[in-house]
Order: C-alpha cells, then sequence, then structure tokens
C-alpha cells in the first residue's frame, strides 16, 4: 500500500497540482490586494468618497452597543447584524480577476497547442517495391 501511494503521490500530475494550488493561493492574495487596495479606492473615490469595505447594512444592532455604526468593524464588534455588501463586491471583483487571469493563461495554452496540431509530420516515403510497382503501374495505362 506504502509503494502504491508513494508512485501515486510522485506521478507527474499530481506534483504539478500540487505547485499550481501553492501558486493559485499566492496569486489569490496577490488579486485581493490589487482589488482592495488598488481598484476600490480609485473607484470610491470616482463614486463620492464611497469606501466599499464599510459599506454595509445593519439588519439588527448589536447587544453590545446600539447602532449607527461608523465602520464594519465596530458593527462587528458590537456584535451587531450585518449585510456586508461592499466586501461582497470585492469579492466579485477580485472572481473577475482570476477568471480573467485564468482565461487568459488557457487561451495561450490552447494556441500553442494549436500550432503544434496544424502541423502534422509528412508521411513516410513508400518504399523502394512500391514506387517501382506505381511506376509500372504509370507505363502500363500510358501504352493502353
Amino acid at each position: 500500500m506504502l509503494k502504491q501511494f508513494k508512485e501515486f503521490a510522485l506521478k507527474g500530475n499530481v506534483v504539478d497540482m500540487a505547485v499550481g494550488i501553492v501558486i493559485g493561493g499566492a496569486f489569490g492574495t496577490i488579486v485581493s490586494s490589487l482589488v482592495k487596495d488598488v481598484l476600490m479606492p480609485p473607484i470610491g473615490f470616482v463614486l463620492g468618497g464611497v469606501d466599499f469595505s464599510n459599506w454595509f447594512v445593519t439588519l439588527k444592532d448589536g447587544a453590545k452597543a446600539a447602532g449607527p455604526y461608523a465602520s464594519l468593524v465596530q458593527a462587528q464588534t458590537a456584535g451587531a447584524v450585518t449585510l456586508n455588501l461592499g466586501v461582497f463586491i470585492n469579492s466579485i471583483i477580485s472572481f473577475l480577476i482570476v477568471a480573467f487571469a485564468l482565461f487568459m493563461v488557457i487561451r495561450g495554452m490552447n494556441s500553442l497547442r494549436r500550432k503544434d496540431a496544424a502541423a502534422p509530420p509528412p508521411p513516410p516515403e513508400p518504399p523502394a517495391q512500391e514506387k517501382l510497382l506505381a511506376e509500372i503501374r504509370d507505363l502500363l495505362k500510358s501504352r493502353n
């Protein structure tokens, strides 16, 4: 059983998948920072100073302190029940960026595969016997 597990774990596909998961996790962190720190501040500025990370609706005041709350952190600390619309919008934008990046990677891979498939190798030359038989056939056709 240990030998079978070793064979499975050391197959190329499993190792490739593990590398992809690690890189994907790092890529997810980069995308989250891109959305939170680079994209959303200018979008919030254009929309009149809206801070999407603090865009929420209080459904029920917290037991520790009553609303209104200045930030999502204050509402959560007070134990309020909130609908976190800004966090959801940030997640949607992160997803779209990751999906677009994966689309571009897969598109590039597919174009490389098409180039490899578009140029099939030339067929092998027929053996000398077949060439000779073809010449004889052609000569017999031309006599009639």
